[in-house]
């Protein structure tokens, strides 16, 4: 959840990077009682994110500063859409100015890349899902536009649910024996609130995962990792609603519909946060008379 004790203290931490002692330029060249207003306006289309964060950058450079939002989260928009408009001091105006449209610009690209996902999964059931492939300390941030897409989150970092991946199993297996044995020990020394999930590279895994058992008191999601969409196919039927089946590794938005396609719950895509391209959004700044 993106709180606005999260987005105060992030964006401050931005403005101080950015201006550590002033903007140089701006107490410079623009007199202390001059005006401005501005528009934020959107040079390509896309899905708007950020909005809030936008607005924090402003009001922590100087509160008198006013901003509207004329579009909300989530909405979609056009080339030479006004997504909010800005008034205040000017030399304020300019120096949150780059702040506020990194952010913008960064969760709008995440939310329209997401969108673009989720539309390629479309007439499927299948949640279109980021992972923790973030960008430190943005997690909040990054994963909020997601949202705005449209798309879902994964659990969050690595203390909201266990994720047995190759690794973790190897070491388990080396203790226990087996894969089912590992996984029971792991769910039976978890509490029941607590969401167990396993990835498996291979098919010949599967038999002996579904073996711990699923649902609440087993194996809650199951993993394909880097499966072809015949093995995912067969992965699905064998599992067969069982427990939640998740398709993950190499997602591009050519694959999804073949992947959403093969029934399974939850395709989770990296790409979301991690190859996100900025959204072209200008603040277009006039001093007032």
């Amino acid at each position: 959840m993106l709180t606005r004790s999260h987005i105060d203290t992030v964006v401050q931490a931005a403005l101080d990077e950015d201006a550590p002692w002033g903007d140089l330029t701006s107490e410079t060249l623009i007199p202390a009682d001059a005006v401005a207003t501005a528009e934020l306006r959107a040079r390509e289309a896309g899905v708007f994110s950020g909005g809030e964060v936008f607005a924090a950058a402003f009001a922590l450079t100087d509160p008198s500063i006013a901003v509207r939002l004329h579009a909300a989260d989530g909405d979609v928009f056009i080339a030479g859409d006004v997504l909010a408009t800005v008034a205040g001091p000017a030399r304020g105006v300019l120096t949150a100015e780059r702040i506020g449209l990194n952010f913008t610009q960064r969760m709008s690209g995440i939310a329209s890349l997401t969108a673009a996902y989720v539309a390629a999964a479309g007439g499927t059931a299948a949640r279109i899902a980021d992972t923790r492939k973030t960008t430190p300390g943005l997690r909040r941030f990054e994963r909020h536009a997601v949202r705005s897409g449209g798309g879902h989150n994964h659990r969050f970092s690595l203390s909201d649910a266990v994720m047995a991946k190759d690794n973790h199993l190897a070491v388990l297996v080396a203790q226990h024996g087996s894969i089912t044995a590992a996984l029971q020990a792991a769910r039976a020394a978890l509490p029941h609130t607590a969401h167990l999930e396993v990835e498996i590279d291979r098919l010949d895994q599967l038999d002996a995962v579904l073996a711990a058992g699923t649902g609440p008191r087993g194996v809650g999601t199951i993993m394909l990792d880097n499966f072809s969409i015949d093995d995912l196919r067969t992965g699905v039927e064998c599992i067969a609603g069982r427990t939640i089946v998740e398709a993950s590794g190499g997602v591009t938005l050519e694959s999804v519909p073949a992947i959403a396609a093969t029934g399974v719950d939850v395709i989770s895509v990296g790409a979301l946060t991690h190859s996100a391209r900025a959204l072209d959004l200008g603040l277009d700044v006039r001093l007032d008379a």
